[in-house]
């Protein structure tokens, strides 16, 4: 695949639009297949209070997949996505409703580097929480 973002129609300071991405205890649980870590505070509410949370919590590398699902999104090309970090700087609380949570991801165009790659750097959020910081991906761009 290319990306179909296009490197030269692409200026430092766009604004790429928030998307919202929702979060229920089955995602949380599939996660936990998927990645192996099965901790009780991300799909067992009594586990998770009992250990001084709020609720059960979203794994925190299920909140930075999001993040990083956002960009690939955004360039049309997972493959597009050459460099990516984030630090965790709150929780996603997840409660047992059909509601569930949301994250909410936008990011900014920070940076034109050579080689057609862009540097975007991302906001996320959970309700008035910012959840991820520091959070930063390199995408190489048609």
């Amino acid at each position: 695949m290319t990306a179909t973002v296009k490197y030269d129609e692409v200026e430092a300071g766009l604004q790429i639009p928030a998307v919202d991405y929702p979060v229920h205890r089955v995602n949380l649980v599939m996660y936990a297949g998927a990645s192996g870590d099965f901790n009780p505070i991300h799909w067992n509410e009594r586990h998770a209070k009992a250990v001084g949370l709020p609720d059960v919590i979203a794994h925190g590398m299920f909140t930075m997949a999001e993040a990083g699902r956002f960009v690939t999104d955004w360039t049309g090309d997972p493959g597009a996505l050459v460099d990516f970090g984030v630090r965790f700087s709150s929780m996603v609380v997840v409660p047992d409703n059909d509601e569930g949570a949301v994250i909410t991801v936008s990011g900014v165009v920070e940076e034109k580097l050579d080689d057609n790659r862009v540097v975007v750097a991302l906001t996320a959020k959970s309700g008035d929480s910012r959840v991820l910081s520091r959070a930063r991906a390199t995408v190489r761009l048609a």
